[in-house]
């Protein structure tokens, strides 16, 4: 499994989509994109929104949140197959 998860430190829903992938002991590459040159565009290209977190699994583009309702914990825990 390979995980890439794109985030900003200022970014409330990354933190917490870091957090958990921790509790599970999920390792991931962090793609900060303001810092990394091109990763902001990179998702905007992808997705078609400027919208972060996004996990990047195995190739596939995953958003991990709803925004203004927060991390998808259900739908996650069946996708990393995690309790």
């Amino acid at each position: 499994m390979k995980l890439t998860v794109y985030s900003a430190p200022w970014c409330g829903d990354c933190r917490i989509a870091k957090r958990w992938l921790a509790q599970h002991n999920i390792p991931y590459n962090e793609i900060n994109i303001e810092e990394v040159p091109g990763a902001a565009e990179e998702v905007i290209l992808r997705t078609g929104k400027r919208a972060i977190p996004q996990f990047v699994l195995n190739g596939e583009w995953i958003q991990p949140y709803v925004p203004g309702r927060g991390f998808k914990f259900k739908e996650m825990a069946e996708l990393f197959e995690v309790e």
